[in-house]
């Protein structure tokens, strides 16, 4: 028989954690405050099936879409790499659904599911954007989780051409590293991202950022700029992971009819990024595509947009010649 005195420890137990989730959820609740009021939205926003959609526009010329990468948003492109090329191409940038300021799907946003928008619906959403907006006929160009995207919007909704930077666009080997197994479950989504949200120094942050680049370093300015603080963001941090812990088995789909396309693929990648290593995803690719080429960066690491920007823009360049753009 239970004793009133156990029944009062549990109940206690109890209360203390649930004022432990108050505490951590109105931390990260601040923290997310804070952050959307550091970096507002700097573009416009279109509905997309009662979804808003933000993205920047820039430049004149043939239509060009950026698609970031995991774990950003589109500054990651603003911060300088629109400049350089608004002046030749009719530029825009979207926020990948549940990162930046475009709404999550609402199907997928629960604590403790696990699920989450792949490639293919991603490129289904960002294409019906861009519809909206007057793009048509449009080089896609993806980096990173970006790549996977560009890559299903090449196989659904005829670009004139895709250009893909050290992209995701195979199933690798092997599982994901230890935070993307934990955060991209519906245990680790409902209990570990909120603690992430609220706690994680912002020297981490940075550590990580600088990661990334490797072996180069960011550029001066871009960790004030880029606005990593959006991705700590409890939906954002959880959506990020679970789309991440469920892209494989949509590149093993995908991969299987890359065969098919009939269209300019052009692909960059640094041969010293071990975020997405080129033996596994660009060199197969390549051999995948009819007519792909591939342009290897020495030394390059897992942000060409920004270590080796002019060969991402001779990318571009190319692709619109072969499309007849230019």
């Amino acid at each position: 028989m239970t004793s009133k005195k156990s029944v009062l420890s549990a109940s206690l137990l109890l209360l203390l954690v649930a004022g432990c989730g108050v505490v951590v959820d109105r931390r990260a609740e601040a923290r997310a405050e804070t952050s959307e009021r550091m970096y507002p939205p700097i573009g416009q926003f279109v509905e997309v099936r009662g979804r808003r959609v933000h993205y920047v526009q820039a430049g004149e010329g043939p239509d060009l879409v950026l698609i970031h990468g995991a774990s950003g948003n589109l500054r990651d492109w603003t911060f300088d790499f629109v400049d350089r090329i608004a002046h030749r191409y009719r530029v825009t940038v979207f926020d990948r659904p549940g990162l930046g300021y475009t709404d999550p799907d609402p199907v997928y946003t629960g604590a403790l599911d696990a699920r989450a928008e792949g490639p293919e619906a991603q490129a289904a959403f960002l294409h019906e954007a861009a519809t909206q907006i007057g793009i048509d006929q449009a080089i896609v160009l993806g980096h990173s989780f970006g790549g996977s995207v560009a890559m299903a919007w090449a196989l659904n909704h005829d670009p004139a051409a895709v250009v893909v930077v050290s992209g995701a666009t195979q199933p690798w080997p092997g599982g994901l590293g230890f935070m993307y197994q934990l955060t991209g479950t519906s245990v680790g989504g409902a209990t570990v991202v909120p603690l992430i949200s609220a706690f994680v120094p912002r020297g981490l942050v940075k550590s990580a950022i600088g990661s990334v680049f490797a072996p180069q370093k960011p550029p001066e300015g871009y960790e004030e700029y880029v606005g990593a603080g959006l991705t700590l963001r409890t939906r954002s941090f959880r959506t990020n992971a679970q789309q991440v812990k469920t892209l494989r088995p949509h590149l093993v789909r995908m991969s299987q009819v890359y065969g098919t396309l009939d269209l300019p693929v052009e692909i960059v990648h640094g041969t010293a990024d071990d975020v997405v290593p080129i033996d596994i995803h660009s060199e197969r690719l390549a051999e995948q595509v009819p007519g792909a080429n591939l342009v290897a960066l020495d030394g390059i690491g897992h942000m060409p947009q920004h270590a080796a920007t002019d060969a991402v823009i001779a990318a571009i360049d190319r692709a619109a010649e072969r499309a007849g753009l230019r």
